[in-house]
């Protein structure tokens, strides 16, 4: 068994080995979604020839391979060529679909049977949605939500009804028919666009806003058009079927959300308690993605494409940090090939189901059908948008965005899998006709002229910062090789000639990319914009750091998570406002709620313990932000200060930032030293595990060398680095226990408490409770009844003597003094109010407990008695001289 599993996480050693096993993958899929009516065509043939199903199977395995091959093909063949992939494959099969008769007898099986819509809804189509939404910019995602959802919605509503009324007017099709067609016509197939977009090298919030829609408008349309197949079916509309549609909507809508996200937080959690094992986390990433679509679509009848498309953003988001770091590059290649091989395998398909009799015996209605389309596409783009982007909270789509969108509106198998997965009615076999000549327009000729229009608007083309980044890491490059070229000259073995001819050739690049970049900062840049871009590459660069240090696990996944938000704050303040936030990393609202819950905390006695513990987690979680920040900010520097170094002309603009950056650094030093301060003990054993987990680091990077190089067996590299995963595994989190001080640490530094013996000692340290109060808050409010008196263990404690409307300080206390004593010895109200400057971390003493001690220990009485005293006295005379 041991050995089984050895070799079953041997199979994910090399990308060869990962193919394979994906390869298995998709037949398992494939025979998950065969159940004797997945293929469509007459079996009667096959039959006679083999009873058994052996023949089926094996019909089945050869064309998985056939389009395999061909997929492969295809896409040498359109990078080669320049064509869209997806234009591509639709090219292939065809032709395949044409040249079958005179190829082999296993290639006419092939193309006589076809993929019916429950393979491309259970099988492709979930793969498709999860791993667009997995791969989405949540962040983008929520900046465009409301043009998004208006397209997705009312855009597809208003376009659903333009088709069909156009089209009811122009043909002989009746209206509910028309609207059915016009329904799935109105929606953009993702598969097609996403396809499409990658290759032309469209900017990402294009591609967020042509995803986004396609993946929000798919469950509109399968609500709409169920209703208006009924319609369709029946022959008129009737309002109950209108408004039971619309009630069906928010259902099939909410509930599909719903269990999205919550399957994916429940499969996040799962994943956090795993560590670190591929296969599986793998394994619970593919089932979350097709149980979230299988189970609700078919036994539940709510929306699987929202659920898949819920749970793939909030993995993608959320649940990307509960991933091993380990893993989530191997869990990306596996994605991005089932994707691959689903994109494929449906434009192959479609291909090879073009029926040319039957597209020409569709071309009256045709004719009418695609400008009906181009024209409701044309309203909803450029009628709904200027007036969405004009709504509070939400930025501008300019022109040219607008018209990738329009002109970039493909439509793919989703359409047809829709109309087949209706059921069989009058239209049917037109419509299938009329959408496959829609698909081909959309991607022949749509799809065949977007790049050159992409091109023609200018948004091919990278970013400002994207190509001063691209010029500056060549420069970069160039500079590196040519101090690698004396290396050439040394041992007179090699020509001094063409070293020459090398460092010249070099050194002119170098040149040309230098002149380049100081003709875009003069032409394209002033000082404000050029300090904006260098933050912006900071902050890429903060980011790689703190995911960095979270897979070494120096950083927690709740801090990790809080620093890049940190820095997303950061950018969109600095995008959309010019300037930077004033907090990014510590809200008011959340200083002011964590005041409100410890103070309701520690009202209840019972409940002391939780705020006891929530301080402790909080002062914990505060050492790793800053610690984080303090260790990002010194890179961030130690970068800065080299490109000041390779261009000294930029100097000036590096330097404001560098200021910045040497604030948040000194900011960060000075938060680590006072936690120092307060926590010795703490920061000690974080600073101890820390060191240890860098060595543990050290010490896998040598074995993992050793390994690479043949000096250390496989088997035994991964028994060590087994060995070595496991001590870091036991290192990582926080260690807020260290957050504690023992009683005796305090009472040592107490004046009156040194004369004590050490029974009687023993007997005060059981009496005190520890306690520990967040800066900022009153510990003791002048006026109130008290009944214990407090111990500083650490921490700055101010006392302030409130007089009328004026508020003044009395006095500052640190550690080993102590304040409450006039309230307990005298049975009144507080006289001052003590104020932590600091987190203090404190003993509280009872009045109860006071008078056993003191019952046997008089001496202790007259220490704090006497202290007491001369404290009253001086808030008197304050209070006199005011």
């Amino acid at each position: 068994m041991k050995n089984t599993i050895t070799g079953a996480s041997d199979l994910f050693s090399s990308w060869y080995r990962r193919l394979n096993f994906l390869v298995i993958i998709t037949f398992i899929l494939l025979f998950a979604g065969y159940s004797g009516t997945v293929w469509g065509g007459d079996h009667s043939s096959l039959s006679d020839q083999s009873p058994s199903g052996s023949s089926l199977v094996v019909v089945m395995v050869s064309a998985v391979l056939v389009l395999m091959i061909l997929a492969a093909g295809v896409l040498a063949a359109a990078k080669r060529i320049k064509v869209p992939f997806a234009v591509a494959l639709v090219f292939a099969g065809f032709a395949v679909a044409q040249l079958a008769p005179y190829g082999p007898d296993i290639l006419q099986s092939f193309v006589g049977y076809k993929f019916t819509p429950e393979v491309f809804l259970y099988v492709f189509l979930p793969t498709l949605i999860f791993e667009t939404a997995f791969n989405m910019d949540t962040r983008e995602l929520r900046d465009n939500i409301f043009p998004i959802t208006t397209l997705a919605i009312p855009g597809l509503l208003l376009s659903t009804a333009i088709i069909g009324l156009l089209i009811s007017t122009l043909t002989h099709i009746e209206l509910p028919a028309a609207m059915l067609l016009g329904a799935i016509l109105s929606i953009i197939d993702h598969v097609a666009v996403g396809a499409l977009l990658k290759q032309v090298g469209a900017p990402k919030r294009l591609m967020i806003l042509m995803e986004g829609e396609s993946l929000f408008s798919e469950v509109t349309l399968i609500v709409a058009a169920h209703i208006l197949f009924g319609m369709a079916f029946a022959g008129h509309i009737t309002s109950g079927s209108v408004l039971s549609g619309v009630v069906k909507f928010f259902i099939v809508s909410a509930g599909g959300i719903s269990v999205g996200v919550l399957v994916a937080l429940v499969t996040g959690f799962i994943l956090s308690k795993v560590d670190d094992n591929p296969l599986i986390e793998l394994s619970l990433i593919i089932v979350l993605a097709y149980m979230s679509f299988f189970i609700l679509e078919h036994y539940f009848h709510v929306s699987g494409v929202l659920a898949t498309a819920s749970a793939g953003i909030i993995m993608g988001g959320w649940g990307r940090s509960k991933i091993s770091p380990s893993v989530r590059k191997l869990l990306e290649e596996v994605w991005e090939y089932l994707a691959y091989l689903a994109n494929a395998f449906i434009f192959l398909l479609l291909g090879l189901q073009i029926n040319l009799p039957s597209l020409v015996k569709s071309l009256p209605v045709l004719v009418w059908v695609i400008p009906a389309m181009l024209l409701a596409r044309g309203v909803i783009v450029y009628g709904l948008i200027p007036i969405v982007c004009r709504l509070p909270n939400t930025f501008k789509i300019d022109l040219r965005y607008q018209t990738v969108m329009y002109w970039g509106s493909m439509r793919g198998g989703i359409a047809i899998a829709m109309l087949l997965s209706l059921g069989a009615f009058k239209y049917t076999e037109t419509f299938v006709a009329v959408i496959t000549g829609v698909v081909l327009f959309t991607l022949l000729v749509q799809g065949l002229s977007i790049k050159k229009l992409v091109t023609m608007l200018g948004l091919d083309k990278p970013s400002l910062a994207d190509r001063l980044a691209q010029l500056e890491s060549v420069f970069s490059a160039k500079k590196h090789a040519l101090a690698r070229i004396p290396e050439l000259r040394i041992g007179g073995l090699f020509s001094s000639s063409i070293a020459d001819s090398l460092f010249t050739k070099c050194k002119s690049g170098m040149d040309d990319i230098q002149s380049e970049l100081e003709g875009l900062r003069l032409e394209k840049l002033d000082k404000e914009r050029e300090v904006q871009l260098i933050f912006f590459r900071s902050f890429a660069e903060e980011k790689t750091i703190y995911y960095e240090m979270f897979s070494k696990e120096h950083l927690t996944e709740s801090a990790y998570r809080n620093l890049t938000y940190s820095i997303d704050i950061q950018i969109d303040v600095l995008r959309y406002q010019g300037t930077l936030p004033e907090v990014s990393l510590h809200f008011m609202r959340e200083k002011r709620r964590e005041r409100f819950l410890n103070g309701l905390l520690t009202s209840v006695l019972p409940l002391r313990f939780l705020s006891e513990r929530l301080h402790a987690t909080r002062t914990a979680m505060e050492y790793e932000l800053v610690w984080g920040r303090y260790q990002a900010s010194i890179r961030v520097l130690i970068s800065l200060n080299k490109i000041i170094k390779h261009t000294p002309g930029r100097a000036e603009v590096i330097e404001e930032v560098c200021k910045t950056y040497y604030r948040w650094n000194e900011s960060a030093r000075e938060r680590i030293d006072a936690i120092a301060e307060q926590f010795p003990e703490f920061v000690s054993s974080m600073q101890q595990r820390l060191s240890e987990r860098m060595l543990i680091h050290a010490e896998r990077e040598a074995i993992e060398e050793h390994e690479r190089n043949g000096t250390l067996s496989h088997s035994v590299a991964k028994s060590i680095l087994k060995r070595l995963a496991e001590e870091i595994h036991q290192l990582r989190g926080r260690v807020t226990g260290k957050l504690e001080v023992s009683p005796y640490e305090l009472l040592n530094k107490v004046q009156f408490f040194q004369n004590v013996n050490k029974e009687g000692f023993a007997k005060i340290a059981e009496r005190l409770r520890s306690c520990t109060v967040p800066a900022g808050n009153a510990i003791i409010r002048q006026g109130d009844t008290g009944d214990s008196m407090y111990f500083i263990v650490r921490g700055v404690v101010r006392t302030s003597f409130e007089d009328g409307d004026e508020e003044r300080d009395m006095g500052t206390m640190m550690a080993g003094d102590f304040f409450g004593e006039i309230a307990l010895l005298e049975r009144c109200t507080r006289t001052a109010t003590c104020r932590a400057v600091t987190p203090c971390a404190l003993y509280e003493l009872t009045r109860k407990d006071f008078e056993i001690i003191i019952a046997t220990n008089p001496s202790i009485y007259a220490a704090v008695y006497k202290t007491g005293q001369e404290r009253a006295a001086g808030l008197d005379n304050n209070s006199s001289k005011s």
